[in-house]
């Protein structure tokens, strides 16, 4: 059964900062949860359709990592299509309002083994939704940095 976890945020920045900051993998990494490594499978990083990454959840020793594919892109979206411990898509769409950009990140999931789904729901699922929430909020600080033209 599928999930769907939708959150948006109001940034001041343009739709074009906004976008760098969820493709550019460097400013990426500055608002990450820090225990989630994205990296490029392959020698470079790129948020181009067909390009694959990983996310990989810095817990020691078992490491789970999503392999994800960019399924959509155009300017102001993104989506990575992923496997690994869940399948699904995680899309950011950046809409340009009046003063900036709404951004929507909506993430579908499944988990298809029934042990994981189960710790997921019992464990990880408010834990999930929170993080997200913060991650949105470091982004907006990030994408609002880069549009005053703080590096």
């Amino acid at each position: 059964m599928s999930q769907v976890f939708e959150q948006s945020i109001q940034i001041n920045a343009t739709a074009t900062v906004v976008d760098r900051c969820i493709t550019d993998l460097t400013l990426m990494h500055r608002w990450l949860n820090p225990v989630l490594r994205c990296e490029p499978i392959g020698e470079t990083w790129s948020s181009d359709n067909g390009s694959k990454s990983k996310f990989v959840i810095q817990i020691p020793i078992i490491k789970p990592t999503l392999n994800s594919t960019v399924v959509e892109r155009q300017p102001g979206l993104v989506v990575w299509e992923f496997d690994g411990f869940f399948t699904g898509r995680d899309r950011w769409e950046c809409q340009p309002v009046e003063k900036g950009t709404r951004l929507v990140n909506r993430f579908e999931f499944e988990i298809p083994n029934p042990i994981i789904s189960w710790g997921f729901k019992t464990f990880a699922e408010p834990w999930t939704k929170k993080d997200m929430q913060e991650q949105l909020q470091r982004l907006k600080r990030v994408a609002q940095e880069v549009q005053q033209g703080f590096r």
